[in-house]
């Protein structure tokens, strides 16, 4: 029996996937800048929340929640109306409640803040942009034994996630700290340019309880949202 899933919302890639991310999964949205990571991570809360009535949760560490929300309605995703299952968090909200709870570390008010969304609308889908700044700002001291126990973490709330990893332009690492073999997916964003054009590519690069194809397809976005072309 397949295991239950939550779409990505990206036509033609839940298909590859035998419908969607596996539920529970932690997965990796990796990119170097420019291949529209919080566009894609944004449209799987978006669209689950709208078509499919899911809590879900978006947390935006590197801009303004005001910011991000107007760049996401400029792309047709206005969350207007929708405020009872996507919640949107920024890094001024966590530092507020953290002014309030002076005797807890910022990892600590994060968590409790994901804790108690979760008990108000059962959340089904989060997302986390970026990993990398969650890293710095939880300051990690020892990165691979802290990303463990933060994983670990994840899964035991029974979450699907989605961690945004930045990745260096001069770099095919996905990422630092042993991120990729602790997640249980990866899908990587990538820009070719042909023909004078640059092109976006859409790759699932690893997937657990999935099977799916390697290879890397077109993506593209229109008035329907994102779309692969497999032919």
């Amino acid at each position: 029996m397949p295991a239950p899933r939550i779409r990505t919302y990206i036509r033609g890639l839940d298909e590859q996937l035998q419908g969607g991310v596996p539920k529970a999964h932690v997965v990796l949205l990796a990119g170097k800048p420019g291949t529209m990571k919080s566009s894609v991570a944004f449209s799987m809360v978006y669209h689950n929340a709208k078509s499919d009535g899911l809590g879900c949760v978006y947390v935006t560490l590197e801009q303004s929640r005001d910011s991000l929300l107007e760049n996401m309605a400029g792309l047709g995703m206005d969350i207007k109306g929708l405020e009872s299952k996507l919640s949107v968090l920024d890094l001024g909200l966590i530092r507020k409640k953290l002014k309030q709870l002076a005797n807890k570390s910022w990892l600590e008010v994060f968590k409790m803040y994901v804790d108690n969304l979760d008990k108000t609308m059962d959340i089904s889908l989060l997302v986390i942009d970026s990993l990398p700044v969650l890293e710095v700002m939880a300051k990690f001291e020892d990165p691979r034994d802290d990303l463990f126990r933060f994983f670990e973490w994840l899964r035991e709330l029974e979450i699907t996630t989605v961690l945004i990893a930045e990745m260096e332009q001069d770099s095919d690492k996905f990422c630092t700290n042993g991120e990729d073999f602790l997640s249980d997916g990866i899908l990587h964003l990538d820009l070719r340019r042909e023909d004078r054009q640059v092109n976006l590519f859409v790759s699932v690069v690893k997937m657990r309880k999935t099977a799916h194809r390697r290879g890397y397809y077109p993506l593209i976005f229109d008035e329907g949202g994102f779309e692969v072309v497999t032919h």
